[in-house]
């Protein structure tokens, strides 16, 4: 996929029909482009759905990680790689991918989905407010959806015209206590269509 940063790399699945489907772009999480993600957008694809990956750490160049070996050295650099990233950088990249996908004649012109694991909860929730036609986005034990910062995901639930799901762990250390209520409240005061759920 060509983007106003360089060339993303990306694997795409398709069920084996004539007609065309709908889109859904699958966002990875911190540990990255790996043959276990590619198998998830197989099983999308088994759905009826186009389902495009891209690799979000292309900026980075070729990473890889190899998680049976994990230790502290390397999560220090997943989390390096997953930092280096930003909301906009995602937005800008979702236009690209959108802009691909609709290149796609195996591509059912129109409303796409979006989702989201980990790491990508957050931007699966801001290119739905930046991109109308996102009609669908799920986040699944998502990050960083409540923030301080002024470009937090759920300051721009408001832009939302899709529905979104979030499915959230009863215990996650990495999801302080004030978001899963915050994210409620603001979703409510916008009157987005929205799940929210523990699990």
């Amino acid at each position: 996929v060509t983007t106003k940063h360089g060339k993303m790399p990306a694997f795409a699945a398709c069920p084996d029909t004539d007609d065309s489907v709908p889109a859904i772009i699958f966002y990875m999480d911190a540990p990255g482009f790996r043959t276990e993600l590619c198998n998830m957008a197989r099983r999308i694809a088994k759905h009826g759905y186009y389902c495009l990956l891209p690799d979000m750490y292309y900026r980075l160049g070729t990473v890889r990680f190899d998680l049976p070996r994990r230790n502290d050295g390397m999560s220090a650099v997943i989390r390096a790689s997953m930092n280096h990233l930003t909301n906009a950088d995602v937005v800008d990249d979702t236009s690209a991918m959108l802009a691909w996908l609709d290149a796609q004649a195996e591509v059912k012109a129109g409303p796409v989905g979006c989702v989201g694991h980990c790491m990508s909860g957050q931007y699966i929730t801001t290119v739905s407010a930046r991109f109308p036609r996102m009609a669908a986005a799920a986040s699944l034990y998502g990050v960083r959806i409540v923030t301080d910062q002024p470009d937090s995901p759920h300051l721009l639930v408001d832009k939302v015209r899709g529905e979104l799901y979030y499915a959230f762990a009863e215990t996650d250390q990495s999801v302080p206590e004030h978001v899963i209520p915050a994210l409620r409240t603001a979703l409510e005061k916008a009157g987005t269509r929205a799940t929210v759920e523990i699990l």
